[in-house]
């Protein structure tokens, strides 16, 4: 394989995608609410989303090589790693050096962002660049920081900190919107651990699978999705957000039979993964969607 194919697949663009898509949520809203927007500005903010992610899944890929959780893992299109480090494609070494620079990346623009815009963006940027940080050796091994952590970093890190880049300020619309993606991402990760299990409970970590049943998390799981698409609802219908991003419930059918398959194969794996692969469907096509009616609106 190309070497520089090999580092791009390290990153795996594939979940960067989510990123995008949080950003454009937070940079509709701003337009939303002022009618223009920096593009400078939302292309730093892009970028540094992007490397944050790509970040978080290298140094991710590296502790769990390092640990042997990958040798462990069955491989699926949402969970087990990269597959990179376990084939020799890369060194364990230069993946720590890879996810290092990508940091740096966000770090750089981060700061560069708190010059030009306010030191309030380090409210949500020091969190999560500790969420990145932490979140292989540490926030793993707390079942609730596990649970919230990935939705904390998408959500109001992401959508409130390229709205401050972009107007200047917080504000509940920016809260409001910011909480879509922080039940569904919360709910993501949830979900594609489940393929994970036994693995992670041999190498020490303690999210909310590890701890009970299958069946259980799986109601944990449908009351996230609901979650998202009630902020939805309620958002709209307190004028925080404009009619138009009800377009997002235009997923709300593929949510509902994705809620009750996982619930029915939860422990079936096989079965099951057909239902990460819809997940990550209904979470990437609402988010898309209520950024497009943010936009047009």
């Amino acid at each position: 394989m190309n070497k520089a194919l090999i580092y791009v697949f390290e990153s795996r663009p594939q979940f960067i995608i989510l990123s995008v898509a949080c950003v454009l949520v937070g940079a509709g809203s701003a337009y939303w609410k002022a009618g223009s927007i920096n593009l400078i500005y939302l292309a730093l903010a892009l970028v540094g989303a992007m490397s944050a992610h790509a970040s978080v899944n290298i140094l991710n890929d590296y502790s769990d090589y390092k640990s042997g959780l990958d040798d462990m893992t069955p491989k699926t299109p949402f969970s087990g790693g990269s597959g990179i480090l376990p084939k020799k494609l890369m060194s364990p070494r230069a993946a720590l050096y890879y996810g290092l620079a990508t940091l740096s990346v966000t770090v750089v623009i981060g700061l560069f962002l708190v010059y030009a815009r306010g030191w309030e963006l380090l409210l949500v940027g020091i969190p999560g660049v500790l969420m990145i940080v932490l979140y292989t050796d540490y926030i793993t091994r707390s079942p609730m920081l596990c649970l919230l952590a990935p939705g904390l970093a998408f959500g109001p890190c992401i959508v409130l900190g390229t709205y401050f880049v972009l107007q200047g300020y917080y504000d509940i619309t920016a809260l409001a919107v910011s909480l879509i993606p922080f039940f569904f991402v919360s709910n993501l990760l949830l979900l594609n651990q489940f393929p994970d299990i036994e693995a992670d409970r041999k190498v020490g970590r303690r999210h909310l699978l590890t701890l009970a049943a299958p069946r259980n998390n799986t109601y944990i799981y449908a009351v996230l999705i609901t979650g998202a698409f009630l902020v939805l609802i309620a958002s709209v219908y307190f004028k925080l957000l404009p009619l138009l991003t009800l377009i997002g419930l235009v997923s709300l059918p593929l949510a509902v039979t994705t809620i009750v398959g996982v619930i029915k194969n939860c422990e079936n794996i096989p079965s099951l993964i057909p239902y990460l692969g819809r997940n990550v469907i209904v979470i990437l096509s609402t988010l898309f969607l209520v950024a497009l009616g943010l936009f047009v609106s």
